[in-house]
């Protein structure tokens, strides 16, 4: 059974019968925000829908709390962490349908012991450019599967908290002693990947 988590709570990354897990799928998704038809100018520019918005998820690998290099950013141009244990499965440009919109797989047995954080991030693609930013954006959740299996184990739903942020660490898995853990984050940053980057002390 899914356990689904509010903003702050943290749950041992486990399987469902207590063990604990090696290969996980995460899942992210959102969807645009409708917009309603009206006269003027607002509906005739939108047409009556919002526009595409192209949200992509990234992963930010940290070792001692700390990014430590480019390579350690896993997004739709670097697919793979170096360590091979985290692969992006690529890019989905309008969010649109059911489901996960992005996946990145992790091999935590293959994840170096170096590492102690793993950042799941979802920023909005030329957000300045196209004046967009996350209160646009509806839906969006993060969810933790057995790779093994399927099974959905761990959900966390953002919820509309969000309007002007253009990027959002959504989730996140670290160490805790030989466990791994994941905690339900939903921190917004203006600026897109480049601002998250900065954050973490590295130009993206």
């Amino acid at each position: 059974m899914s356990v689904n988590l509010q903003k702050g709570q943290k749950v041992n990354l486990k399987k469902s019968d207590g063990e604990a897990l090696s290969r996980i799928r995460v899942g992210l998704g959102w969807d645009p925000v409708e917009q309603k038809k009206s006269g003027g100018l607002f509906g005739s520019f939108f047409g009556g829908s919002a526009p595409d918005i192209d949200c992509d998820a990234s992963v930010i690998v940290c070792q001692g709390g700390h990014l430590k290099a480019r390579e350690d950013v896993v997004y739709f141009g670097n697919l793979k962490h170096p360590s091979g244990a985290i692969v992006h499965t690529g890019d989905n440009l309008t969010g649109e349908g059911e489901g996960d919109d992005e996946q990145i797989k992790v091999d935590l047995s293959k994840v170096p012991a170096s590492i102690d954080k793993i950042d799941f991030t979802v920023t909005i693609y030329e957000a300045d450019e196209r004046k967009q930013n996350f209160g646009q954006v509806s839906n969006a959740f993060i969810r933790v599967v057995n790779e093994a299996t399927g099974e959905e184990l761990i959900r966390f739903d953002l919820g509309e908290d969000f309007s002007i942020e253009t990027a959002v660490v959504v989730g996140r898995l670290y160490r805790q002693g030989s466990e791994w853990k994941f905690n339900a984050i939903g921190s917004g940053y203006s600026g897109g990947l480049g601002a998250l980057g900065k954050a973490y002390g590295v130009n993206v």
